[in-house]
């Protein structure tokens, strides 16, 4: 059995971001990645343009939107600002870019190393590997092992949809109908010669075929033809209960981090891996960006419970939501889940 300083469950943006940062101080990391590639997933791919920092090279956005495009049951407005509001990317490309900065970091990964067991100082792999660790991080998203074997329960969990399809969409778009999405919306989101469309909801008010269902209405409304294409889905976690557990941590989706409004999930991915990996370096360390993070994801669940308790409250609040929006009363920073301030 090798033993490592940190092993990461999950091959995600949110474990090689913590991955890279360790290994580059020094410490013997692996990522263990269930899948055979990494990168792909089912994901919308829209991010706030503040999660590709410094570090990452503009060839991996996609497309950049100035503008944004928010329609309700009885409004419409368009946001604009000077520097771009939210880029798109390719979850595939990111993956594979942030695997090779991992590795060339010094970062051990292993594909199609599914982990069955996880005991106070190793894990298991289902080829009967076994591999020691003084730090463990959960990275392995909304099903996470790590966070189902340190007894956290997933109540609160989205749903996403997704169209990857040919198209050249100038435009980003939300729509917000709630004869049709309940608390949700649909969305269009352009990438370079492919165009993200797709819904988002609470699986707990709208069921996944209802929902299905209902983005085909949307579509033909729209003169989008869905239905001879093949969907994706993907479920989210946003029942975040804490991320720091002694010595083992969760992040992304496995924490529950992502946004119960939106479903946006790798800036919160991003920034929780690399305030691990800084935890995991100096147990004293006290992270204002996860207390920001955190704040904003509570900001957003109250305004989610709000939208879900029933029919009427929430086209209310969501046509209150975009009212707000539309009259500059709320920021639409507001719905990102951003960092407002440097830590």
């Amino acid at each position: 059995m090798k033993n490592f300083h940190t092993v990461i469950v999950g091959g995600g943006p949110g474990g090689l971001a913590c991955a890279t940062l360790l290994a580059r101080q020094g410490k013997d990391v692996l990522v263990l990645e269930r899948n055979s590639t990494i990168g792909p997933k089912v994901c919308a791919g829209g991010i706030p343009s503040v999660a590709l920092g410094p570090g990452f090279p503009e060839t991996l956005w996609e497309r950049s939107f100035t503008r944004q495009h928010i329609s309700s049951n009885w409004q419409h407005t368009m946001l604009q600002d000077a520097n771009p509001i939210i880029r798109t990317v390719d979850r595939g490309r990111l993956g594979r870019w942030m695997a090779e900065r991992a590795v060339a970091a010094g970062v051990s990964i292993a594909t199609n190393a599914l982990v069955l067991e996880i005991t106070e100082d190793r894990v298991r792999t289902r080829g009967g590997e076994e591999f020691g660790y003084d730090f463990l991080v959960g990275a392995d998203g909304s099903s996470s092992l790590v966070r189902r074997q340190l007894g956290i329960p997933t109540k609160k969990i989205g749903v996403g949809i997704n169209y990857q399809m040919p198209g050249n969409f100038p435009d980003m778009q939300w729509h917000l109908n709630t004869d049709l999405f309940g608390n949700g919306y649909a969305w269009i989101f352009p990438h370079q010669d492919t165009v993200s469309i797709g819904v988002y909801a609470r699986r707990s008010t709208s069921k996944p075929g209802i929902l299905l269902n209902s983005l085909h209405q949307w579509g033909a409304r729209h003169t989008l033809e869905l239905k001879s294409r093949q969907p994706q889905a993907a479920l989210i976690n946003f029942d975040f209960r804490g991320w720091r557990f002694d010595n083992r941590f969760l992040v992304g989706d496995a924490a529950g981090l992502a946004s119960g409004l939106t479903g946006e999930g790798i800036y919160s991915a991003i920034v929780s891996g690399e305030e691990a990996a800084r935890t995991i370096l100096d147990a004293g360390y006290e992270s204002r960006k996860m207390a920001q993070l955190i704040k904003k994801h509570h900001q957003h669940a109250r305004i989610l419970e709000l939208a879900s308790g029933g029919k009427l409250a929430g086209k209310l609040v969501l046509e209150a939501l975009v009212f707000g929006l539309r009259t500059g009363l709320i920021p639409f920073s507001a719905l990102k889940m951003g960092i407002d301030q440097p830590s």
